[in-house]
């Protein structure tokens, strides 16, 4: 009786536990269909990159749902300090040296994001021109990164 009356009360834990859990908008990795920028900020990327403007967007959208100090508080992508600590992560001005780039522009077995709105050709493009700059990212308000809770407008 009593194992039985366990394994009811597990069952119906996990049943709630299941339904409690917010579950991805959907079950696979999406292909790069959603540009986050507007054309204006597509056709303002062919020369130098703003932070604000062009990368934080896409970031915001499609990276810090994952990557902030909640969820991978050991890879957070919230603030400068917080991208940038370990070495390898994101090495301005060598995007093929960078972690963040080749896990979030190659195709392969580590690509991010595993599930969700992965970027597309254009947000892979200046997000890795960005780098190559130098990746300069300013500080204070403008600089701080917020997940949207819903990344699709």
């Amino acid at each position: 009786m009593k194992r039985r009356l366990f394994a009811m009360m597990l069952g119906t834990s996990m049943v709630w536990c299941l339904g409690a859990c917010k579950t991805p908008r959907q079950p696979e990795t999406v292909t790069s269909d959603w540009e986050v920028l507007g054309e204006r900020e597509l056709a303002a990327s062919h020369g130098t990159i703003d932070f604000v403007t062009q990368v934080k967007p896409v970031l915001e959208a499609k990276c810090v749902v994952c990557h902030n100090r909640k969820t991978l508080p050991f890879f957070s992508l919230e603030t400068r300090q917080q991208a940038f600590a370990a070495p390898s992560r994101i090495v301005p001005g060598h995007p093929e040296k960078s972690v963040f780039i080749t896990n979030g522009t190659l195709n392969h077995s580590k690509q991010m994001p595993p599930v969700g709105d992965r970027l597309t050709a254009h947000e892979k493009r200046i997000i890795t021109a960005w780098v190559k700059q130098g990746a300069p990212w300013p500080g204070g308000p403008a600089g701080t990164l917020r997940p949207r809770e819903e990344p699709r407008p």
